[in-house]
C-alpha cells in the first residue's frame, strides 16, 4: 500500500491520540467567523428575517452560512468523527471500531438504543438545516429587495438544501417528520410521515431547485462549493434510483453525465478529492484555519487507532492490482500488528487548503446510471458504465471478460463496484445494502447480534419525550 501525507515537518510525529485531540481543539478554538455567514437562531425572529432579506448581500450570505455550518459542526455534513460518514461506517462493514466510547460501540455493534448520543445529534443537525433552508424560503418569498435573479437562486438552494437533509434522514429513520414551514411549535408535534411522501417532496424540491439554480458555478466565484442544477439533477438521479424508477434515473443520470465541459472522471485518483476536482459536482468547503477536510484529520492513522480503521472485510474486498486498493487505501504498522485507513483525502493537517469535502461527484452518476439500466435490462449499456469506473481502477473491463453476464450477476458486480468506490463517503455502503435487501443477508454474517430492525435507527427518545406524536421503530 501506498502511504503519502500532506503534513508540514513540525507535525511529522504527531501520533498521540491525546495531541491529535488537542490539536482539534485549538483549531475550533481559533475557527473563524467568515464575513459572509449569518448565524440564524431558533426560532427565527421576524426582526433579524425582515433585515437578512432586505438586500442581495446578506440574504446570500444566510444562505452560505448553512453550508459553513455544516461543514464545521461536527456531526451530519462535517465529515467528523460524529457525521454521516462515520456512523454509516460503523453500521455496515466498512469501518472496525477503536473507541471507548459507548455510543459508538454500539453503532459498530448494532446494538443502538434510543437516547444514542450520535443518533440523536444527527437528527437534530438535519432537521436544523431543514429549519434554515425553511426560514430561506420564507424570507425571499415575502422579500421585495432581493433581486429576481439572486432570489431563484438562493431559493433553489434552500429547497436544495431541504430535499438533501430529509433523503438522509428518511434513509437513516424510515417515516420521519417532513418539515417545510417555520412554525417550530407546529413541526415539534408533527407526527411521522411515510417514506413515500418524504421522497415526493424530496422530488419535488429538488425538480424546482433545477430549474431555479444556474447552471454553471458563476455564482459561487467557480468554486463547485455551492449546488447549483446539475447537482439538483444528480441527487434527483439518486432519489429516483432509491425509489426504483430507473428510466427516471437513468434519464437523470446521463444529464449529468454528458455535461462533459463541467465533469469529467478524473484520471489520477489522487486528484478526485481537491478542491474544484472535474469530478466534483458539490463539495463543502473547510472554514477552519490550518485544516482541510475532517475526513483527512480524522481517518488518516500513524499509529494504533483510538477511532476507527478500516475493515478486513472491505480491505479484502479489493482485487490487488485495484489502484484504489494502491491509492486509496493507507496503512500503518505499530507493534507489528497492521492497519488499514481511507485515504482519499491525503491532507491531514496543513496551512495550504487543497482539499474540499465530497458531497456528490460523477463517479457516482455512472454508477447510478448502471444499475438503473441493468434493471431496465440494457446490460451492454450497464456494462459500459460500470466499465468507466473499472478501467479508472485499471481492472479487466465487463465487456472483454465476461460480455454475456446475467442481470443478476451484473446487479452484484455493480453493487460490488459501488462498495469500492463509495467507500467511506455520505454512508452509501450502509445505505445501499438497506435499499437492496441485502442487509440482512451482508451484515447477519458477520455481525454476531445482527437483527433485521437495526436497519434503521431509533427515533431519539429526547424527540418522544418532547410531547411529541412521535413512536419508535420496531426493535427499540
Amino acid at each position: 500500500m501506498k502511504f503519502k501525507h500532506s503534513i508540514p515537518f513540525g507535525f511529522m510525529n504527531f501520533t498521540s491520540p491525546n495531541l491529535r485531540l488537542l490539536l482539534y481543539i485549538i483549531l475550533l478554538t481559533f475557527c473563524f467567523s467568515c464575513e459572509d455567514f449569518v448565524e440564524v437562531d431558533l426560532p427565527q425572529s421576524e426582526l433579524v428575517g425582515e433585515t437578512v432579506y432586505s438586500e442581495d448581500g446578506t440574504a446570500i450570505a444566510a444562505v452560505r452560512g448553512i453550508y459553513s455550518n455544516m461543514i464545521s459542526s461536527n456531526y451530519f455534513a462535517s465529515g467528523s468523527a460524529t457525521s454521516i460518514t462515520f456512523l454509516s461506517g460503523l453500521s455496515s462493514d466498512e469501518l472496525d471500531n477503536h473507541s471507548t466510547d459507548i455510543d459508538r460501540i454500539a453503532l459498530f455493534n448494532n446494538g443502538l438504543i434510543a437516547t444514542n448520543g450520535h443518533v440523536q445529534l444527527t437528527w437534530e443537525d438535519a432537521y436544523k438545516y431543514i429549519y434554515h433552508s425553511n426560514v430561506v424560503i420564507e424570507g425571499l418569498s415575502n422579500s421585495t429587495e432581493v433581486t429576481e435573479t439572486i432570489k431563484n437562486q438562493l431559493e433553489g438552494e434552500a429547497k436544495f438544501i431541504r430535499a438533501f437533509c430529509h433523503f438522509y434522514l428518511v434513509n437513516l429513520y424510515g417515516d420521519v417528520p417532513l418539515i417545510t414551514d417555520t412554525d417550530y411549535k407546529v413541526n415539534t408535534i408533527t407526527s411521522r410521515t411515510s417514506i413515500e411522501l418524504v421522497y415526493k417532496q424530496i422530488k419535488d424540491d429538488l425538480n424546482d431547485a433545477q430549474i431555479l439554480l444556474a447552471d454553471d458555478y458563476s455564482f459561487s466565484n467557480g468554486e463547485r462549493v455551492r449546488p447549483n442544477k446539475w447537482a439538483a439533477i444528480a441527487m434527483l438521479a439518486r432519489a429516483q434510483l432509491f425509489t426504483g424508477n430507473w428510466e427516471d434515473a437513468e434519464l437523470e443520470a446521463s444529464a449529468v453525465i454528458e455535461n462533459t465541459t463541467m465533469y469529467n472522471v478524473m484520471t489520477d485518483l489522487n486528484e478526485v478529492f481537491l478542491g474544484n476536482s472535474t469530478e466534483a459536482i458539490w463539495q463543502l468547503k473547510p472554514v477552519l484555519p490550518s485544516l482541510n477536510t475532517n475526513e483527512g484529520l480524522n481517518f488518516i492513522l500513524f499509529s494504533t487507532p483510538t477511532n476507527v480503521a478500516l475493515s478486513p472485510t472491505l480491505v479484502n474486498a479489493f482485487e490487488p492490482q485495484d489502484n484504489r486498493l494502491l491509492n486509496w487505501i493507507g496503512s500503518v504498522t505499530p507493534r507489528e500488528l497492521t492497519y488499514y485507513f481511507p485515504f482519499k483525502y491525503k491532507v491531514f493537517f496543513s496551512n495550504q487548503l487543497t482539499e474540499y469535502s465530497m458531497v456528490l461527484r460523477l463517479a457516482e452518476q455512472y454508477l447510478i446510471r448502471a444499475e438503473a439500466r441493468a434493471q431496465l435490462n440494457d446490460l451492454a449499456g450497464a456494462i459500459s458504465d460500470v466499465d468507466i469506473i473499472r478501467n479508472r481502477a485499471g481492472l479487466p473491463l465487463i465487456h472483454d471478460t465476461n460480455p454475456a453476464i446475467s442481470q443478476g450477476d451484473l446487479l452484484l458486480v455493480i453493487e460490488k463496484e459501488r462498495q469500492l468506490e463509495l467507500f467511506t463517503e455520505w454512508g452509501h455502503r450502509w445505505l445501499d445494502l438497506k435499499r437492496t435487501g441485502r442487509v440482512d443477508e451482508v451484515l447477519g454474517s458477520i455481525k454476531s447480534d445482527w437483527q433485521s430492525t437495526d436497519a434503521l435507527y431509533p427515533i431519539p427518545q429526547s424527540e418522544i419525550n418532547n410531547g411529541s406524536n412521535l413512536t419508535q421503530n420496531n426493535g427499540y
